[in-house]
């Protein structure tokens, strides 16, 4: 059995105005952040967690996305189930570690 990659359906979507949008949206993101943190007298600490919070996802969508090429595309399709899947593990592992030290303090306390 024979297994052939048709290459041609494969767009390479690196380009310097991709790279420069997204270097920008990083900068922008960065700051926002930052900023949220210098400034932490002026929003209450929920507001700051979240807007933090979902900063960071946003972040991390900006990258894989400009600077990684991962998009809903056929050709990126297992790329992008890596991606889900790896998130997946490391949110269950996480939050079971969270878990089991929290268990953990409330019986020792």
């Amino acid at each position: 059995m024979s297994h052939d990659h048709d290459n041609t359906e494969v767009e390479i979507h690196a380009t310097k105005k991709g790279y420069i949008i997204g270097f920008i949206l990083a900068v922008l993101l960065t700051l926002v952040s930052f900023g949220m943190v210098m400034y932490k007298e002026m929003f209450s600490k929920g507001f700051i967690f979240a807007a933090l919070f979902g900063a960071a996802i946003l972040q991390m969508l900006v990258h894989v996305y400009y600077f990684l090429h991962v998009n809903g595309s056929k050709a990126q399709r297992w790329n992008l189930v890596a991606i889900v899947f790896t998130g997946m593990l490391l949110l269950i592992f996480i939050a079971g570690t969270m878990w089991v030290m929290y268990t953990l303090n409330s019986r020792m306390m």
